[in-house]
């Protein structure tokens, strides 16, 4: 093989992978966006077909109604758990399912994980640099827990660290002087970001 042609095919490699790292992202975003767009807009057509077998058939669903009246139902409740009658009808609910043997480990679960991304109970709001490895290797994670006393360790906090890409991550119980809160200019998404990118994100 002459210079001249591996020099051509090491150019079509190098061009073919610069594609791949411009077009990838933008495809995985684009197929998660289309796979939760169709997956909500389906909820209702899937319930009512499993309600009221036959009464529902493909050709009369249009596409896009189905998100649209999810999303306008999501509205109401966020809503209507705003007034006094609704929202006791939740609470119960939500007590009656968070002390049903099996299912409360989900509901609660569930509920804790989505609370701490939003509204007034966040929890992934402060980033630290957290020393649980050796003493300078230090890991990024977010105090979710300003201490520990349910296990009787007063001058430990809990502190969450994410894993690189991935939608995992460990716990660490650790003594308060194991940490270290990151400056105020940097957010806690952008924390999170360059976790889970692996540290390639810049902060």
């Amino acid at each position: 093989m002459n210079n001249s042609l591996k020099a051509t095919l090491k150019k079509a490699f190098r061009y073919f992978f610069q594609g791949v790292i411009v077009i990838a992202p933008i495809a995985v975003t684009l197929y998660f966006v289309f796979w939760l767009f169709e997956s909500i807009d389906n909820l209702l057509p899937n319930l009512f077909g499993s309600l009221f077998p036959g009464r529902i058939n493909d050709d009369s669903h249009i596409p896009g109604v189905g998100f649209l009246l999810i999303t306008l139902i999501m509205i109401f409740i966020g809503w209507a758990s705003s007034s006094f009658v609704f929202g006791q009808f939740i609470d119960f609910l939500g007590s009656l399912l968070g002390k049903t043997p099996g299912i409360k480990l989900i509901y609660s679960s569930v509920k804790d994980f989505l609370k701490a991304f939003s509204g007034n109970e966040k929890k992934f709001d402060r980033p630290v640099l957290v020393n649980v490895d050796g003493a300078d290797v230090w890991r990024i994670g977010f105090i979710t827990q300003n201490d520990a006393s349910q296990f009787d360790m007063l001058d430990h906090v809990v502190v969450y660290v994410p894993i690189s890409y991935a939608i995992s991550g460990i716990t660490y119980i650790v003594p308060r002087d194991k940490t270290k809160l990151m400056k105020d200019h940097i957010p806690s998404t952008d924390a999170m970001k360059f976790v889970i990118s692996g540290g390639v994100t810049e902060l």
